[in-house]
């Protein structure tokens, strides 16, 4: 089956969604039988939350603790949690210390209400202040609710059609008479008001003039992440972020490119990027390389995680001679790890400044300990960390380019690692203006 085929078959939808991954990494819910009673404490159920959240960091955070570490741990967050100057004494400093210091905590606290939000504070301390500080967390159910949105790149509070003024059922005609009356008025206006809603407008409108993302829209409220331009004789196309949607686009846009005679090279923006899901990068790569290829390493506890390309070359590509990636220091988390997977090849260079610096995976594991019958909690926790081309943390050091836009003359270098002269003026018309949409 070729590769674009493939992306739109029934088989690649199920991977896609069978997996779900998040920005920064991969995001999935973990089922887990509930916790077994390991200390007498446990028995109450505010300790039993609190430990099993404690076991759970263990197993699965990307940095393994040592026992004693965790328990310090736990004992600085309960002191936060409860806002004493002098954090309170650890029988042992073990597992067993720490549920009978949070079990004296709990007796003291005076209502039910008081331990509930107790167990929730010292955990949501405990879970911040895990490396990489803040990117940890205890979630409610409509917090994941929210991420999972994020993910599939939904957002409720946008309408595109109302943004014209027009009904969901609106045909392409009225979509563009829409665009056209809103445009003449606003395009005259000089406040900023107005501005911001032209660009609010003509956003919708070409999300809604183009076929395939207006039935993404329509159907699940899916918006475009992908956008294409033909710069002579390379194929320009910008990514802001990467959604469940994002290799389709990638794919109907080379697939609709094809039709373009002499496209020889490509540019392939993230600037801005802002990534979302990881497995998207195996997919990705595997339309340049081949299935069952190496592709990068996740790091987690000391050990090395080899991640392979689930699909097959997409004939299409291999007219693409040189590549160049375009980054900047909010090109994050997936867009860092494809940028570094290119690079580490030599299959493309990349120009732009340093990448921000944002390497880990996150992902959810469920309490089934319930300490309020109305809602439900998970650990939203680092699981990986992911590799630069030089094999080390892409966390907090980013990727680096090979020509960097900060200098002075960065145009005259791009000779250097390039032979296109379509693609060195494309690079030079774009990498020093905002992402092209």
């Amino acid at each position: 089956m070729y590769a674009f085929e493939f992306l739109k078959s029934k088989r690649f939808w199920f991977l896609v969604f069978a997996i779900s991954l998040i920005a920064g990494g991969a995001y999935y819910r973990q089922g887990t039988r509930g916790p077994a009673l390991k200390t007498p404490e446990e028995k109450d159920i505010y300790v039993r939350f609190e430990m099993e959240a404690y076991d759970s960091i263990r197993e699965n955070y990307w940095k393994k603790p040592d026992d004693s570490d965790l328990a310090q741990h736990f004992r600085l967050s309960l002191a936060k949690a409860l806002n004493m100057a002098v954090p309170p004494a650890l029988a042992t400093n073990d597992r067993a210390g720490t549920a009978k210091m949070l079990a004296d905590a709990f007796d003291a606290a005076t209502s039910t209400d008081a331990r509930k939000q107790l167990a929730q504070n010292t955990l949501i301390v405990a879970t911040y202040n895990l490396l990489p500080a803040g990117r940890n967390g205890l979630y409610s159910a409509q917090q994941e609710t929210a991420m999972r949105q994020e993910v599939a790149n939904v957002n409720p509070s946008v309408d595109l059609y109302g943004d014209l003024g027009l009904q969901k059922s609106a045909s392409f005609a009225e979509i563009e008479n829409a665009y056209k009356e809103k445009q003449a008025v606003l395009a005259k206006a000089t406040t900023a008001e107005a501005k911001a809603e032209l660009e609010k407008v003509t956003y919708a409108h070409t999300v809604l003039a183009n076929a395939g993302d207006k039935n993404r829209y329509d159907e699940g409220g899916i918006e475009p992440t992908t956008f294409a331009r033909v710069l002579g004789h390379t194929l320009y196309i910008s990514m802001d972020k990467i959604s469940p949607t994002t290799l389709q686009e990638f794919a109907a846009a080379v697939d609709h490119a094809s039709t373009t005679p002499a496209l020889a090279s490509m540019i392939l923006d993230f600037r801005g990027n802002i990534g979302g899901a990881l497995d998207f990068a195996t997919y990705f790569f595997g339309l340049f390389v081949g299935e069952n290829q190496y592709a990068f390493d996740f790091y987690k506890q000391g050990e090395y995680e080899a991640q392979r390309t689930p699909i097959g070359k997409f004939d299409e590509l291999a007219r693409y001679k040189e590549i160049a990636i375009l980054t900047d220091s909010m090109t994050q988390s997936t867009a860092e790890v494809i940028t570094a997977m290119f690079k580490r090849f030599n299959m493309a260079r990349v120009v732009g400044t340093p990448t921000r610096g944002w390497g880990t995976v996150e992902n959810t594991f469920p309490l089934e300990t319930v300490i309020d019958s109305e809602e439900k909690y998970s650990l939203f926790l680092v699981r990986y960390l992911t590799l630069r081309d030089d094999g080390q943390p892409i966390e907090g050091a980013g990727v680096d380019p090979d020509v960097n836009t900060g200098d002075r003359n960065w145009r005259s270098k791009l000779g250097e690692y390039f032979h296109s002269p379509s693609l060195i003026s494309a690079i030079s018309q774009t990498a020093g203006v905002p992402p092209l949409r």
